[in-house]
């Protein structure tokens, strides 16, 4: 690719997550001047807006693949992507087409005003809002990039926003506390607009609510104005289901296609949108909510690729999601030998991940993601593994080697997780698709018989 490729210059601008944050950095006034020159499309756009440290990504998922089974026209925008940058923008479960993409990122290129200088996600945001207008969306479900009060899609004004969770993570960004991180979340919450919390921190909770009584924002919170009760399923074999009950419908039990109670409070808050929105006139009806949730696809949340052996994938990258991933693998059958296959960015705590996990694995299989210099090495991860308590591991110079290793060892009735970032994820999940859609052949006589 040359030089003018659109793809080469939208990559070369710098992402905020990967430089030290400075006094201003965080300004939305760039974005505000680049959208003004592209016309304001954001303007134009019925939109959902999610915050949060964890689920929000699902919770948009979940709300998305609701609003196509009623039958609206819906954009979803998600970050990051797993294998391809396309993911990041949806309309009706389908990403951007690559022409499409590049002809959004010509357009936005000619119109950068002079004296501003954009970062890659304030690029793929501005794509976002013109594809979603240009596909003339009915909604569109907008999850929040970093924090919430300075991201770059903290420039509509929303129909409704939801904060989902509030938990340690980019500290050195939105603040050392949970009452700081929440302070940031709350900043997508708009004057008059109507605000759902999954947030139930006692430190944290108490800011959502100051910010939305200072904006006039009326606030509907789990488990005070809407609850949720999670029926656990198996892993690879029945879904779990949800139980919503709200002041305005007790829902009846409805099947959940994304396993852990984490993702109970998820659906929640979507059933809870739901209701919002019908207040505002869309026409939703009970069976669409119930199939939304079933029929939800959102890669590398537990994600079940293959069952014998039984292959997941997950994207969990800090210690609370992966202590929500270990209390789901309880979900999983107690049989065979687990196998974990992991790598992570060095700035994660990695410690305390890896002290979640050891008890659980009988063996770990220590890997860096290609194509990005935040990856840990391996003999990093391992003699942080044995610092853990990890005593049966290996080391691999590259991912696809651990997968191969890894599957090539396992018996029909084990367990492999491959777990510890969203690169990891992204990597591996198009080579173990493909590895465990080929038919292996038996590696002993007793299996022929």
């Amino acid at each position: 690719m040359s030089v003018d490729d659109p793809l080469v210059w939208w990559y070369g601008r710098v992402d905020f997550e990967r430089r030290s944050p400075v006094a201003g950095d965080l300004k939305l006034d760039q974005m505000r001047g680049l959208l003004r020159a592209l016309g304001e499309p954001q303007r134009r756009l019925r939109i959902v807006h999610v915050a949060g440290s964890k689920g929000k990504g699902s919770t948009s998922a979940l709300l998305a693949s609701i609003l196509r089974q009623a039958g609206y026209r819906t954009g979803l925008f998600t970050s990051p992507h797993l294998s391809q940058v396309e993911e990041r923008i949806q309309v009706d479960g389908e990403p951007i087409s690559r022409p499409e993409l590049l002809a959004l990122l010509s357009e936005i290129r000619q119109a950068v005003p002079p004296g501003i200088h954009l970062t890659f996600f304030e690029v793929g945001t501005a794509a976002g809002w013109l594809h979603f207008v240009r596909r003339r969306v009915d909604l569109a479900v907008v999850e929040v990039g970093l924090g919430g009060r300075f991201d770059s899609t903290n420039v509509c004004t929303p129909w409704l926003s939801i904060i989902t969770s509030i938990s340690y993570d980019h500290v050195q960004i939105l603040g050392p506390t949970l009452a700081s991180i929440a302070f940031e979340k709350a900043g997508i919450i708009k004057p008059g607009r109507p605000v759902l919390s999954g947030v139930t921190d006692p430190e944290a909770g108490p800011v959502i609510r100051r910010v939305a009584a200072e904006r006039g924002s009326r606030l509907r919170e789990l488990e005070v104005d809407f609850h949720v009760a999670y029926q656990p399923g198996q892993l690879g074999q029945r879904l779990p289901t949800v139980e919503v009950q709200t002041e305005r419908h007790r829902w009846p039990p409805m099947a959940l296609g994304l396993h852990g109670k984490q993702q109970a409070a998820n659906a929640a808050l979507a059933v809870a949108a739901v209701e919002e929105l019908r207040a505002m006139g869309l026409t939703i009806r009970d069976e669409h909510v119930a199939l939304g949730l079933r029929h939800v696809r959102w890669p590398a949340r537990l994600e079940v690729l293959a069952h014998k052996p039984l292959v997941l994938l997950d994207c969990a990258h800090n210690v609370a999601s992966i202590q929500a991933l270990v209390d789901t693998l309880a979900e999983a059958p107690d049989r065979g030998r687990r196998w974990l296959i992991f790598a992570s960015s060095s700035d994660k705590d990695i410690p305390g991940m890896l002290r979640v996990l050891v008890a659980h694995f009988h063996h770990v299989a220590f890997t860096r993601y290609a194509h990005s210099a935040r990856a840990a090495a391996p003999e990093t991860l391992a003699t942080l593994g044995e610092a853990a308590g990890i005593r049966s591991f290996e080391r691999f110079d590259s991912a696809p080697e651990a997968w191969r290793t890894v599957y090539s060892q396992a018996s029909p009735d084990d367990l492999i997780l491959v777990a510890g970032s969203v690169f990891l994820a992204g990597e591996l999940r198009p080579i173990i698709q493909e590895s465990v859609n080929q038919p292996q052949p038996p590696t002993t006589t007793e299996e022929t018989s």
